[in-house]
């Protein structure tokens, strides 16, 4: 069972953070999660960057959809999702190494809060 869902939409790379992004989540000390990213319209250096990751971790999956915006992008993620708990990171976030563990951890703790 997946506990976390981690979610993101990139369009195109432009400024080279797309790299440091992925491996933050890659390498985050919680490894119970997938890693669903959306490729909004991406141009093939992009889709190459995030194929790489994708050969290499069998937590990725990758959505390829002619740009949408957005918002429509991580609802297609969203509904793509095997986990109730969902994280967004975007492509240009760096994640600490320990937050979807300390998210997880706080949300299991506190029932009572949903968002």
């Amino acid at each position: 069972m997946i506990l976390i869902s981690v979610i993101m939409s990139i369009q195109n790379d432009e400024n080279n953070y797309l790299k440091q992004s992925i491996e933050s989540v890659l390498n985050q000390s919680f490894k119970n999660f997938e890693f669903i990213i959306v490729l909004d319209g991406s141009n093939q250096d992009t889709f190459e960057k995030v194929n790489y990751y994708k050969l290499k971790d069998l937590r990725i999956r990758v959505i390829k959809q002619n740009n949408q915006g957005l918002t429509k992008s991580l609802n297609s993620a969203i509904k793509e999702s095997k986990s109730n708990l969902i994280v967004r990171q975007d492509y240009d976030d760096i994640s600490d190494s320990k937050r979807l563990e300390y998210l997880y951890n706080y949300m299991k703790k506190n029932t009572d809060i949903v968002l």
